[in-house]
């Protein structure tokens, strides 16, 4: 069995910080979100992992290497024009071949992993499996009807749901599905949907079985959603400090100090993750908070957030909360007078005062 991780979206939900980083980097406690889907896929005994890309190709490459670091061996092909799911699996047909393979989102998070679901396929040996998760929104997902233990309709963002099952974003075939992708015709939206080839294999009397999870799973395409991933990871670390806590600094719960940080002064209270040569001062860093290496915070409060590398918050008066700050990014307290607010923000920016 193969791999095939589609890591080439655009991540419009998560802009201004995808207009300069692949989405499937930005990290979840401190760990990039593409990086547990690897884990994922590893844990299951798969090697040859496809790894579709697109415009951020080569920051992928470089996060990822030729996937050694996993004991894997990874492809990566590319897709330059995002044309949809289906595309994507349509032009990985040469390099999947006619072995079954898993397809993986790389923007998702499920906390227990896919073994139970490879596993299913492997004994029950269906066409499809297809990865399901029961939801309050459903309207907000693409939903799957079933019938006696298999799916016999998908709908994409259904206003009337026939079900709350949503469509997690992995999936199993076999080499049914490239008639299928080679089949099906573009959406409203100009792209091939991997709802529409499923359907097809549905339509064409293939066995399409559903695999419910009851464990969460994230989308982490929207900010809320990252933020509650990363609460869900933090609160699931062991502590660990690494680096320099001075004497007037307090800790309190889970706390993970990588080395070569330096707390001083600063009160830490977890669970929260601090990235290596990370320097805190006078401040405060709450529950459910990520602060990524190299960066610096100085006289400030942070909680439930996720900082990025080499970015300086020093000075604020009020508490920074249910923030994701990018990197190289520098927020601080202004003395010039006139005293005002003094912005320079990028496209799709959000920014909340008091």
């Amino acid at each position: 069995m193969k791999a095939l991780i589609l890591s080439g979206g655009e991540g419009t939900r998560l802009r201004p910080i995808t207009h300069t980083n692949a989405k499937q980097l930005v990290p979840v406690a401190n760990k990039p979100i593409l990086f547990y889907g690897l884990e994922a896929i590893v844990e299951c005994g798969i090697k040859d992992i496809g790894m579709i890309v697109g415009q951020t190709k080569e920051e992928i490459k470089e996060a990822c290497g030729d996937g050694s670091k996993w004991g894997a061996r990874i492809t990566y092909i590319e897709q330059k024009v995002p044309l949809g799911l289906a595309h994507a699996v349509k032009i990985a047909q040469d390099y999947i071949g006619d072995e079954p393979f898993v397809m993986f989102l790389g923007d998702n998070l499920i906390k227990d992993g896919i073994r139970s679901f490879v596993k299913e396929f492997k004994v029950k040996k269906p066409n499809s499996l297809i990865l399901l998760a029961e939801v309050k929104e459903p309207q907000r997902f693409g939903v799957a009807e079933l019938r006696r233990g298999r799916v016999i309709r998908l709908i994409e963002k259904p206003k009337d749901p026939p079900s709350n099952l949503a469509l997690v974003g992995v999936y199993i075939f076999d080499k049914s599905i490239f008639p299928a992708v080679n089949s099906i015709s573009p959406s409203w939206r100009e792209e091939l949907e991997i709802t529409d080839a499923i359907q097809y294999l549905i339509d064409h009397n293939f066995k399409v079985h559903p695999h419910i999870i009851t464990g969460w799973w994230k989308d982490t395409g929207r900010l809320e959603d990252m933020l509650e991933a990363n609460r869900i990871i933090l609160d699931t670390l062991k502590s660990k400090i690494l680096g320099e806590v001075d004497g007037t600094s307090k800790i309190y719960g889970k706390v993970v100090i990588e080395k070569g940080v330096r707390i001083i002064n600063s009160t830490l209270r977890g669970p929260v993750v601090i990235g290596t040569e990370t320097r805190i001062v006078n401040s405060y860093i709450g529950p459910f908070t990520s602060i990524y290496h190299h960066v610096t915070v100085e006289d400030s409060e942070i909680e439930h957030s996720i900082i990025l590398e080499e970015s300086i918050i020093r000075g604020i008066g009020a508490r920074i909360e249910d923030s994701l700050i990018g990197k190289n990014v520098n927020v601080t307290r202004s003395d010039l007078l006139p005293k005002a607010y003094r912005f320079m923000l990028g496209d799709s920016s959000q920014v909340g005062l008091i």
